[in-house]
């Protein structure tokens, strides 16, 4: 599903009215109607409603629903803030039915100096301030005003985007200016500003609410941002062959572990083993032969005779290979990776001290190869790039150019894990919890991406598929065990699962 800015769902909201066609003020009739069976659904009449509404269209939609509540028997008081004597035409035709129809308890239409009401924990407070069209921080009043809100023990819900929460880039914004909601409910689209992690602070849980946009359009639309989902996985995903063998379903190559970090080479053998590749290569130094014999029956050992990673290996034989997993930072270790690297020409995926080694050889990592995949959580991409990025919107924006710099896979990862691709698109993860916030879940997904390549899958779709698959499996081992409890081999333990779920 794409993701749209803000600009872009303001056109889309202008394409519907002119081609469905449908007069704006019925589209924003037709919004408000969902937000209110979304609250209604969750908050009993019995609740006092106090909802702040902003001069624009989201003001629009909050007083259309505050009517709408008090046609079902809310008590509701409703404040619109018309400081500048400007409001959008839809809000004040809704500021004037809403007045008309006197059914609100209370209505107050704010021009220059505000005393607040009280705001108890028994309150339920409707943010309908400012939405997704915002491009600058609030000040002042307003700033004040959401100070006031957040400080209260009300619960919020904001319709849209929290106000004071920008669509796409909030690196420059004032967090103490942005409304903490309990609940969001979102028109159509998630926003970009949605999947990033230091955002969900203000966001509470989400619900996305249909309001029937044009689907011609937002197939139309371009957009570098996207998510998958399980149509495209399972369309995407290859089949085996009754008379497949072996030697036909792909062989792997895993340079993992080091002395006292034999479980990351485990993990990652086992999930690549599980993600269906026909043979498996594990090299990995002769102190965790034992381990990885006993552990991993099925791996085909090649032994580093020093008690790191040495030297480089032949890679003629094998069709994809993963480096990094508990590999240790060594110097020996480092010269090695750049070596195999040079003279490795399969799909190869750099994972944990791979990239730590990349990221203090500064120059290094503009000597890759192209169409290498990296996988970096946000302090290793920091230490890739030699910076420190202040926001995930930046981060990403970092994780962007360095794709289309390298010609790249990157992989960052997170709730939202999000694939940067080499043509500067970015698709974003849809799957995985937070129970899967627990050491070797990243060499998991190492070996499940392995995997995938040596199957024979593209590069795309091998890191598609393979974090979808990754976090389902997290999914379906946190139904079973709990998030609290989960480790990374629950993870591969619920891989089976999650791939009969895409057949």
């Amino acid at each position: 599903m794409k993701i749209l800015t803000g600009a872009q769902i303001r056109e889309l909201d202008q394409y519907t009215i002119d081609h469905e066609p449908i007069a704006s003020i019925d589209l924003m009739e037709r919004a408000s109607r969902a937000i209110t069976q979304a609250i209604t659904t969750r908050f009993e009449s019995t609740i006092p409603i106090v909802v702040f509404a902003g001069p624009g269209n989201n003001g629009g939609d909050a007083l259309a629903v505050s009517r709408m509540l008090s046609e079902k028997g809310y008590i509701v008081d409703a404040y619109l803030f018309n400081i500048h004597g400007t409001l959008s035409d839809n809000c004040e035709k809704n500021r004037d039915r809403l007045k008309s129809e006197g059914l609100v308890h209370s209505y107050t239409e704010i021009t220059s100096n505000f005393d607040p009401p009280k705001l108890t924990q028994q309150t339920l407070v409707i943010d309908g301030l400012f939405g997704s069209g915002l491009n600058k921080p609030l000040t002042g009043g307003f700033a004040s005003l959401v100070k006031y809100i957040n400080q209260s023990t009300a619960r919020i819900v904001s319709i849209d985007l929290p106000s004071g929460l920008m669509a796409e880039d909030n690196s420059a914004n004032n967090s103490a200016a942005i409304i903490r909601a309990d609940l969001t409910l979102t028109l159509q689209f998630k926003k970009l500003s949605m999947y990033y992690a230091d955002c969900q602070q203000y966001l509470g849980k989400v619900q996305v609410l249909d309001i029937r946009l044009s689907k011609e359009y937002v197939k139309s639309i371009p957009s570098p941002f996207s998510t998958v989902d399980a149509e495209y996985i399972r369309k995407n995903m290859l089949t085996r062959d009754d008379f497949a063998h072996k030697g036909t379903m792909g062989n792997a190559l895993l340079i993992a572990g080091t002395e006292g970090m034999a479980g990351a080479a485990v993990l990652a053998s086992k999930a690549c083993l599980r993600s269906g590749v026909g043979k498996l290569t594990a090299l990995t130094p002769r102190c965790n032969t034992t381990v990885m014999q006993i552990s991993v029956p099925e791996a085909v050992l090649a032994i580093d005779q020093e008690n790191y990673y040495s030297e480089a290996v032949a890679a003629d034989e094998f069709d994809a290979v993963g480096i990094g997993p508990g590999l240790g930072k060594q110097e020996g270790s480092a010269l090695a990776l750049m070596s195999q690297l040079q003279q490795t020409q399969c799909p190869v995926v750099l994972d944990a001290d791979a990239l730590n080694m990349l990221g203090s050889h500064g120059t290094w990592i503009s000597q890759l190869p192209d169409n290498m995949i990296l996988t970096p959580h946000p302090r290793e991409l920091d230490r890739l790039a030699s910076t420190t990025c202040h926001s995930d919107s930046e981060r990403l924006a970092v994780a962007r150019d360095m794709a289309e710099s390298l010609r790249a896979y990157i992989v960052l990862k997170g709730h939202y894990t999000a694939l940067c691709l080499p043509d500067g698109n970015v698709v974003f993860n849809t799957t995985g919890n937070s129970g899967m916030a627990t050491a070797g879940s990243g060499d998991v997904l190492t070996g499940i991406i392995t995997g995938l390549l040596a199957r024979g899958y593209s590069r795309k779709n091998a890191c598609l598929t393979g974090i979808y698959l990754h976090g389902l499996a997290g999914d379906i081992a946190a139904a079973r065990v709990g998030k609290e409890c989960m480790m990374a081999s629950d993870i591969i333990a619920a891989l089976p699962e999650a791939f009969k779920a895409m057949y």
